[in-house]
């Protein structure tokens, strides 16, 4: 069985298959999130083409169920500390996965390794993905003018994509009002979607958004056109990727193993849309506190919608965050993600630890559970906290305990 590696390492992929191939049967464990259920999918396609019998498992800490008394070749997709790991850390897991899959014999689903990289924030467009992207074309995926959907509905793909933010995400009619105002033509042209890909990144990228929108928007424009896929893009592919993962993880697998039935397709399409509502709405309607040192959102939501909570710590990061840093807080859990790596899982588990919780996840990204009475709320500002800077249309800032265990274990 081969060491953690990193993902960009050149060994990786062939360590990864060795140790799979004379395996008796597989435990993938994989983080609950697109790129990594992208990538896991790709592994147990393959160990079933090998007739070798495998298990997969999605879970928001997958390090966890990585256990050291089992027979089992278990394989963490999205960790870092496994024996036997596709960490997804330095590039795409999904990346690793696809050649691993390719070195078991296997010819791994292009369009499948291409939303995985998309969700994993990558832009395809990259030279190490040429291959990826000529056997896509080959397949018959093209890349056209527009914004990335997964479904023929713009309305309702503008209104619930999580790769992007805008005024109108999470609205459908606010969505369909400014499609009827741009009065397109019922059948898209070349001509029409470059036009509405403009209106989509005015709109995403105007008032409060940062510099760093226009770029993680790139990822959602000139999509790739998927005809013999299961939803419409594969931008659309990997935003429901990365929802079902966290709200109908069995769905998700399904998906990322291929069964592409109405049944699985539409169950998917219901957890993208409930996901995307649901953060969407709270981060309408979130308050907001700028610090020196990060960005905080609060919420009012509980453990059960802790993948939400993720998804808006991420949309803030890349949309509205004038720091680095943002942490999103709930009832008991809170979400971090950040630009740059910063040891955030690390970071996450020393501030849960001060409040009898735990925490996880990797350099960019993660989350926490913890114990504490609601009884703190945004305050109107004092003084009293000196490193915090207040831009000027805000006069609050956060006396969370869980936002100042935080602040002091990312300052450490």
């Amino acid at each position: 069985m081969s060491t953690t590696r990193s993902a960009t390492s050149e060994t990786a992929p062939a360590a990864v298959a060795a140790a799979l191939a004379d395996a008796p049967f597989v435990r993938v464990v994989a983080r609950a999130d697109g790129d990594s259920l992208a990538a896991s999918g790709i592994l147990a396609r393959a160990l079933r083409s090998a007739d070798i019998p495998f298990h997969v498992q999605l879970r928001p800490n997958p390090t966890t169920a990585v256990a050291a008394d089992t027979d089992d070749t278990v394989v963490s997709v999205g960790a870092t500390n496994a024996p036997l790991a596709v960490p997804g850390e330095d590039s795409p897991a999904t990346l690793v996965a696809y050649r691993a899959a390719r070195e078991l014999g296997d010819t791994p689903t292009p369009t499948l390794a291409l939303a995985g990289i998309v969700a994993a924030g990558a832009l395809p467009t990259a030279d190490e993905y040429d291959t990826l992207r000529a056997a896509a074309e080959s397949g018959g995926v093209t890349r056209r003018p527009g914004v990335g959907v997964p479904v023929g509905d713009l309305a309702d793909g503008l209104a619930h994509s999580t790769l992007l933010y805008a005024p109108f995400s999470g609205d459908v009619e606010s969505s369909r009002a400014m499609l009827a105002e741009a009065d397109l033509p019922a059948e898209l042209d070349d001509d029409a979607r470059r036009r509405l890909a403009s209106l989509v990144a005015l709109d995403a990228t105007d008032g409060d958004a940062t510099p760093r929108a226009v770029e993680t928007l790139e990822r959602s424009l000139r999509p790739y056109e998927t005809p013999e896929g299961p939803f419409e893009t594969v931008e659309g592919y990997a935003d429901v990727l990365c929802c079902a993962a966290r709200e109908r993880p069995g769905t998700g697998i399904a998906l990322a193993l291929g069964h592409h039935t109405d049944a699985t397709r539409q169950a998917a399409l219901d957890a993208w849309r409930n996901h995307a509502l649901e953060a969407h709405t709270v981060l309408h309607e979130a308050e907001t506190a700028r610090f020196a040192d990060c960005f905080v959102v609060r919420t009012g939501l509980g453990a059960e919608s802790l993948g939400v909570l993720a998804t808006i710590a991420r949309l803030v990061r890349d949309f509205r965050s004038p720091e680095p840093v943002v942490l999103a807080v709930g009832d008991g859990v809170a979400a971090a993600a950040s630009v740059e790596p910063r040891r955030l899982g690390e970071t996450m588990a020393t501030a849960a630890a001060e409040l009898d919780g735990t925490g996880y996840g990797r350099s960019d990204a993660g989350e926490a559970r913890f114990d504490t009475e609601e009884t703190d709320e945004l305050d109107e500002t004092d003084g009293t906290d000196t490193d915090a800077t207040t831009p000027p249309d805000a006069s609050t800032t956060d006396h969370h305990p869980f936002t100042a265990a935080f602040r002091e274990a990312l300052r450490a």
